[in-house]
């Protein structure tokens, strides 16, 4: 097994695994705070670090059917989310690529 190599992120204000406190992603990322996921609030990041995707699956959700992958903390393994790989709705397009984060699987930490 090879050694766990993680991108921290410098910045005023970073969001990271409340599990292990590995960076995930900035404030500054941050597209929407209007999003719900499995256990409350979520928001819908540009880019997020230090995560892994999960195999692809058609889900059902509140704006229709996506094909997402969940997208795991890579130091304790955690889900934290998801990731949009497809919308079939075109309005919906401006998701793919993006991540939706559960908040109450981060906490922010200010520098």
């Amino acid at each position: 097994m090879g050694r766990l190599f993680l991108r921290y992120l410098d910045g005023p204000s970073v969001y990271v695994c409340s599990n292990c406190n590995s960076h995930l992603c900035m404030n500054d990322e941050i597209i929407s705070k209007h999003f719900h996921g499995r256990y409350g609030k979520a928001y819908l990041f540009n880019k997020a670090v230090n995560v892994s995707n999960g195999p692809l699956e058609e889900r059902q959700l509140m704006t229709g059917l996506h094909v997402v992958c969940d997208v795991y903390c890579v130091n304790c393994k955690s889900n934290v989310g998801w990731k949009y790989k497809e919308a079939y709705a075109t309005t919906e397009q401006y998701k793919v690529g993006k991540f939706c984060l559960e908040m109450t699987k981060l906490k922010k930490e200010t520098m």
